[in-house]
């Protein structure tokens, strides 16, 4: 939709179907109390969804200035089912800071409903102004609300995350406890919120079979559902940065020998083999690497074709992104891979001189592996 503070702002699918069920509850209840409107009612509707998202946005943008203070890289915003998520790359450095990055979201949400109420006392309360005015403050108090609940992913699970973290000393205690407080805080949803809406509706006491009923436990169960899932992934994304310090290039990096740019590729493989080397580095007259021979163009020339190639012909010229320092590793490595995506890299050492030859597939192998292991942990996003 565009970029907000250098942010780009996306808008999920899932949007459009909230939006038309927001025009269509919202609607409804106008016309109980405008019912002078008629089917102006929708398009006055389709307006509140419009401006409700709106706050949304604002909340989740408070999350992102808090982050480019922070010196977080932001990949995106996106608004979607049931809110919006601020895409933060890295984690916060210390809880003092994870917690303001929560809190900034419902924050600015609270202040948003006290503007809508300030403006709310200035206008008829059964007028169109006064009722979209009305509508706004009560959702941006529900939206703060909401989110101030203490369980992963909620922004108050991550201020949770950050009490733990500063008492304890751990970011991964303070995740896995405020993560499974989330999965606590699902069931309950999944259980109260029906409960507390049948009991708190009318004194006619309807029935759990009644339409109403069943919505609340619709609603209730796709609730649960995001908070569990949200939890679930936070614990796992704790789990993989928890691991990712075991990925370094040096232990990944496959042994190279140095080649000449004439070099038939048979001659080349056979001192590879003799020297017990899995890659090929290409080398000017003064033995510094310009190139490097990709994996997939020597699995493409067939046995009989080798002798007569070169391996200049298979190299990949050398770019600054491309050379990885021997000792990067966790997160920092994945960022170097991300930010210059290539098939090799080529390992050098702080001097400069030659370490080998890593390779993107073996990288992902091991990010595999880790992902797949088993320890206790915590970690994940800004949602709002």
């Amino acid at each position: 939709m565009g970029r907000v503070f250098g942010v780009p702002v996306y808008v999920a699918p899932s949007w459009f179907l909230v939006a038309a069920l927001i025009t269509w509850f919202f609607g409804n209840q106008l016309d109980r109390v405008l019912p002078g409107l008629g089917g102006g009612r929708y398009l006055v509707s389709l307006f509140f969804a419009v401006a409700f998202y709106a706050s949304v946005l604002v909340h989740e943008l408070a999350h992102t200035l808090a982050a480019i203070r922070f010196d977080l890289p932001v990949r995106r915003i996106q608004l979607q089912f049931f809110g919006g998520v601020s895409e933060i790359e890295k984690e916060s450095q210390s809880p003092g800071r994870e917690f303001v990055l929560a809190g900034a979201g419902p924050l600015l949400s609270l202040v948003l409903s006290g503007v809508f109420y300030a403006a709310l006392l200035a206008v008829e309360s059964d007028t169109v102004p006064g009722v979209l005015l009305a509508g706004l403050m009560v959702s941006n108090l529900i939206v703060a609300v909401f989110n101030l609940l203490p369980g992963l992913p909620l922004d108050g699970g991550r201020m949770l995350r950050a009490v733990v973290w500063r008492l304890s000393g751990s970011p991964m205690t303070g995740t896995v406890a405020a993560a499974w407080t989330g999965r606590v805080l699902a069931i309950v949803v999944l259980i109260g919120f029906p409960l507390a809406t049948h009991y708190g509706a009318a004194d006619d006491r309807q029935s759990f079979a009644g339409l109403e009923s069943l919505t609340d436990a619709l609603l209730a169960a796709i609730l649960a559902a995001i908070i569990w899932t949200g939890a679930g992934n936070s614990l796992r994304m704790a789990r993989l940065r928890e691991r990712l310090p075991r990925l370094n290039a040096r232990s990944l990096t496959r042994r190279a020998v140095p080649v000449t740019a004439e070099t038939p590729l048979s001659e080349a493989l056979r001192r590879a083999n003799d020297a017990g080397a899995r890659a090929l580095v290409v080398v000017d007259a003064e033995g510094s690497p310009v190139s490097v021979v990709r994996e997939s163009g020597i699995a493409g020339v067939p046995q009989h074709r080798r002798p007569w190639v070169a391996v200049s012909s298979l190299a990949q010229d050398l770019t600054d992104g491309m050379r990885v320092p021997a000792d990067l590793g966790g997160e920092g490595l994945l960022d170097h891979l991300r930010a210059t995506p290539a098939t090799e890299y080529l390992v050098v050492e702080e001097t400069g001189e030659i370490y080998g030859v890593l390779s993107t597939s073996d990288v992902e192998r091991a990010f595999i592996d880790a992902m797949a292991r088993h320890t206790p942990s915590a970690g994940g996003r800004s949602t709002g």
